[in-house]
């Protein structure tokens, strides 16, 4: 309302400019050049002439206007007058659009900066006209807000897991410190129980090297730019050699991996990354997969696209946790168990190789079953 307000009295004040300037000019042709003027059109376009009037019976002196030459001169100056009006005309024009935008643009600054330092609604903060960028400023906070509401969470996440970890460090290294100093102390221990000693010395250290390898996953999962290489996979040959690798984690969970895939199925791809994507989705369902049960990997060709599903028994993840299980620094276990899972980091890395790769990921979950679905082109 206040802008329209503005406007009315802008024009109005121009019509009031040009109606004042054409006064002055009448005003000075009137009185100010009057008599100038007058002697000036004597000379130049009045002549005198003898004309024999009838009435009169006799020849009469005229004085009158050449109009010939009135009109050869009137003509470009009502010309040059219009073009005048016309050039005047497009530099004030050009000269309000240029104020007016000016004006805009102040205007709108000066809402979207009171917008988005308070908690005002977008209709409070634009008045009536700025509809459509009150409803695109609108979803852009809101967009804005949500993605600050993830990097606190995955912030949080992150330094909660440091924590445990931090905390983790401690146990088994105090055991390995703990049971060197008796093997020291005690030169002429028994030999089984010296065996004993160093072998629990030694699970303890493999513990804490993968709590140091979690700790660098952290740090280099955002250093590091992840780059691919596509070559020729024999996707058949890559699964099996992985199932095969993975026997001894299988054992020791009483897991065992059932495979359905075609021999002579290939795709496009880095290797190196795509076996570390199905690495890591194997390794979560051997982790979370209930004792003696299968894991299914079966790989299927859909409209021109690779469909691999990994398919284990175990307990149903619930919708909320489904939705983030791709998040970085997401774990399944809240408590935090030394058996299961690490550093939360392995299926996000997953899901940014698979849109590296132009295809997709996902998980379902239901009646005790958890599946993965990567799909490549």
């Amino acid at each position: 309302m206040k802008t329209t307000v503005k406007k009315i009295l802008l024009h109005l004040a121009i019509a009031a400019g040009i109606l004042g300037f054409c006064f002055v000019i009448y005003y000075m042709i009137d009185f100010g050049f009057n008599g100038m003027i007058v002697d000036y059109f004597e000379n130049r376009f009045m002549y005198t002439y003898q004309e024999y009037l009838p009435d009169v019976g006799d020849f009469v002196y005229v004085h009158a206007p050449d109009w010939h030459l009135v009109k050869r001169t009137l003509i470009p100056l009502l010309l040059a007058a219009i073009l005048l009006w016309l050039l005047s005309l497009l530099i004030a024009t050009s000269l309000y659009g240029r104020w007016n935008r000016k004006n805009n643009i102040k205007t709108a600054t000066n809402m979207l900066r009171d917008y988005m330092s308070r908690e005002n609604g977008a209709p409070v903060a634009f008045p009536e006209g700025y509809g459509d960028i009150a409803a695109q400023l609108a979803q852009i906070r809101s967009q804005m807000e949500h993605h600050e509401q993830i990097l606190k969470e995955e912030a949080s996440r992150k330094n909660d897991l440091i924590t445990y970890l931090a905390h983790d460090l401690k146990t088994p290294l105090t055991s390995v410190i703990g049971y060197l100093c008796l093997l020291c102390e005690a030169p002429d221990m028994p030999a089984p129980q010296r065996i004993k000693y160093v072998n629990i010395t030694l699970e303890k250290a493999r513990r804490l090297e993968t709590l140091i390898n979690e700790f660098f996953d952290i740090t280099r999962y955002n250093l590091q730019q992840i780059t691919i290489h596509k070559e020729p996979i024999d996707l058949s040959y890559m699964l099996i050699q992985m199932s095969d690798e993975f026997y001894p984690l299988l054992q020791e969970h009483k897991n065992t991996i059932t495979l359905d895939v075609p021999e002579d199925i290939s795709i496009e791809g880095d290797p190196a990354l795509l076996a570390r994507v199905f690495n890591n989705i194997l390794k979560n369902a051997i982790a979370y997969s209930y004792p003696d049960t299968p894991i299914l990997i079966r790989v299927r060709r859909e409209n021109g696209e690779t469909r691999i599903c990994f398919k284990n028994q175990g307990k149903t993840i619930p919708p909320q946790k489904l939705e983030a299980i791709f998040e970085k620094f997401f774990r399944m276990d809240e408590a935090r168990s030394s058996n299961t899972g690490g550093a939360g980091l392995g299926l996000a890395i997953a899901r940014d190789i698979i849109s590296l790769h132009k295809g997709t990921i996902s998980a379902q979950s239901k009646d005790d079953e958890v599946i993965f679905w990567v799909t490549l082109p």
